[in-house]
């Protein structure tokens, strides 16, 4: 089994900031990935090297078996399914939901002229249904609350059978029965064997769907810890992250933090 992403040595620098140092790292087809880090961690960046969004400035990148800077990435990217906030805001208000998952088969953000035969409305209804919103096909992409939209992101990424899906920060945004009935969607699609490999960004372990496998955790846009979740995500290994004393505690599959207490104040 061939990885769908490694990184060897990779670094990015951007105007004299380094914002990725020295990266390696490997995703096998069967693993789901979260990365986790404060803001400024290089999160987003390590996404853009991986979707084939960015070049690294100085290491070797290897996705879906093709190298960075040796492959047309326009052809690349018809491989990956990405959401992020930049995609849901191309995509019209006015457009029907069904058509903004549907217009992924041809990389488009809105309907036009493309022709769609039974297969590409089947396989959107059926994905639809997965992610728990088929009931809003015929609703436009502008009146759906952000819960909703984030889920129609996912479905329009997966619309067109992705080898390697990348999800940045799916739960921001969202109040607490929206982002559970996320984390529902995406625990269904970790645990399914015919998911692609998957790479979600988020900033907190509440985020993390059961089913996920790994963690990769960063400070600085270097790496504290990678490997398989239940051996990496650790105490020691999340204070060291997020530069703080925490706790990390698991309930059922899914984890909670605790900022360490310093002592009780005395009253005066």
């Amino acid at each position: 089994m061939e990885p769908v992403v490694k990184l060897s040595e990779v670094s990015v620098v951007r105007s004299g900031t380094t914002l990725l140092d020295g990266i390696d790292w490997e995703v096998m087809p069967d693993q789901r990935w979260v990365v986790l880090g404060p803001n400024g961690a290089g999160k987003s960046t390590l996404l853009q090297v991986v979707g084939a969004q960015m070049h690294p400035t100085s290491g070797t990148a290897d996705v879906l078996g093709e190298t960075l800077g040796q492959v047309d990435v326009f052809d690349l990217r018809t491989r990956i399914g990405h959401t992020s906030v930049t995609i849901a805001d191309r995509l019209p208000r006015d457009e029907a939901v069904e058509n903004v998952v549907l217009s992924a088969a041809y990389a488009v953000t809105g309907r036009w002229r493309e022709q769609y035969d039974d297969e590409d409305h089947r396989r959107c209804q059926q994905i639809l249904g997965e992610m728990g919103v088929q009931h809003l096909a015929r609703r436009t992409f502008g009146t759906l609350s952000e819960g909703e939209r984030k889920r129609v992101l996912i479905a329009r990424a997966l619309m067109t059978d992705p080898e390697l899906l990348l999800l940045d920060e799916p739960g921001a945004g969202l109040d607490l029965g929206a982002r559970e009935d996320l984390l529902l969607s995406l625990t269904v699609l970790a645990t399914s064997p015919q998911a692609p490999a998957t790479i979600m960004v988020s900033h907190h372990v509440e985020e993390i769907p059961v089913g996920f496998t790994h963690v990769l955790m960063l400070r600085e846009g270097k790496v504290v810890a990678a490997g398989p979740i239940d051996d990496v995500l650790s105490t020691d290994n999340l204070g060291a992250t997020f530069g703080m004393r925490l706790h990390i505690f698991v309930d059922d599959g899914r984890y909670m933090a605790r900022r360490s207490t310093y002592g009780t104040r005395r009253a005066l």
